[in-house]
């Protein structure tokens, strides 16, 4: 039915005359690969980012249309500024950002002129209306349970009294409706935007939450940032303190657009203690740098083993290994998770442990890490304010 479906689409979109007059979108290569999943489709449209403004009605015309086809009951289609790469889900990645030499410690150098990178996490990027700080939390790779940390750290930012959300940025393989078990869909407000869904104090927007679990996500790097571009852009998100963004694991093109197109106050990096996985997440430290997105920190998770019959410690992967790297790369060190079957019978029942248990151990921990967290940003941004020197 799919495939049928996305001929429909196809054979519509040769039919429509784009407001640049230049030929349909689909001869001149403009679309990406169309994925059709529970009666919804999403595409996106390369344009030049100088046309984005005058394609936006011709997009929501295009909406509108699918939506009309039988067995389709919305679309999601997103205009992207990616140079077309020779027709129909063939667009070229992302440009990567220039790698300037490097400082002492290990920073790049700041453009010539230019302040350290630290003291303008979000120079050049909007804005998202209503919220007022977004923090990644991401690691070089996955497994290190960097969606149960950052669950659980929205969690312990909302104790602090924080209005708070979590957009789950791991399309391939979105957690947050498990952990927070959500199983509703998003609805529309208007036919333009979504409103997050809700639990345990927290607003939520995740791909799992418009496609059924087990549905592969198949899509190459344009169509998942379309996709980011939508559930960060076009939700309602109200007012936030702090938005939340469980990134993908890795560094690849979908990680590296991310960081350079969202206003990051910062990032968290997540990384168990041995060797392997600490040499992931220093490329994932890395990677931040190179776009001027500060480094909050870093917290080692799966950090140690107590024994719950003879209250014995093990350290099961070893120890103090991302403090350790956290002093050699000069970036603070956030705190230790330990590896408890608390934490994983909560997060797989969709009640973390900070939310059923407030009072617990576990959720002390987290909470001290949200607290140095949210000092970090505060340094950032007493140091970005100008100095008065009176003469």
């Amino acid at each position: 039915m799919s495939e049928a479906q996305k001929t429909e689409i196809i054979e519509m979109l040769r039919g429509l005359q784009p407001p640049d007059g230049k030929g349909d979108v689909v001869s001149r290569g403009m679309v990406s690969d169309i994925f059709i999943a529970d009666g919804k489709a999403f595409f996106s449209l390369s344009v030049a980012s100088d046309e984005a403004e005058r394609f936006e009605p011709f997009r929501r015309e295009i909406e509108q249309r699918v939506a009309g086809i039988a067995g389709i009951a919305s679309a999601m289609v997103a205009l992207t500024a990616e140079r077309a790469g020779g027709g129909a889900g063939r667009t070229a990645p992302p440009p990567r950002p220039p790698v300037r030499p490097a400082a002492p410690g290990g920073r790049p150098a700041p453009a010539s002129g230019a302040p350290p990178a630290a003291a303008r996490p979000a120079a050049g990027k909007p804005g998202v209306p209503g919220i007022d700080k977004i923090v990644a939390v991401a690691s070089g790779k996955g497994g290190v349970g960097k969606s149960t940390t950052a669950v659980n750290l929205a969690l312990a930012f909302a104790a602090l009294g924080l209005k708070v959300g979590i957009l789950d940025a791991d399309i391939y393989g979105p957690s947050v409706p498990r952990l927070l078990d959500i199983r509703d869909k998003p609805k529309s407000a208007g036919g333009r935007t979504m409103l997050p869904l809700e639990a345990y104090g927290l607003k939520a927007m995740s791909m799992g939450f418009l496609v059924d679990e087990e549905t592969p996500m198949i899509w190459r790097g344009p169509m998942v940032m379309s996709a980011l571009t939508q559930m960060l852009r076009e939700v309602e998100w109200g007012t936030l303190d702090l938005l939340v963004v469980d990134m993908p694991p890795g560094t690849g093109d979908a990680q590296l657009t991310m960081a350079q197109q969202v206003p990051l106050a910062g990032a968290v990096i997540v990384s168990t203690p041995q060797d392997l996985a600490l040499l992931d997440a220093r490329k994932g430290l890395a990677m931040f740098r190179k776009v001027d997105v500060p480094v909050l920190g870093i917290v080692e998770n799966m950090s140690y083993f107590v024994c719950p019959n003879c209250g014995t410690s093990h350290d099961v992967f070893g120890h103090g290994g991302a403090r350790r790297e956290a002093d050699r790369l000069g970036v603070p060190f956030l705190g230790e998770v330990p590896l408890d079957m608390r934490i994983r019978e909560t997060s797989d029942a969709g009640s973390p442990i900070v939310a059923c248990e407030p009072e617990g151990p576990h959720a002390k921990v987290f909470a001290d890490i949200a607290a140095k967290t949210l000092a970090g940003i505060e340094g950032l941004n007493h140091a970005a304010a100008p100095r008065i020197v009176f003469e």
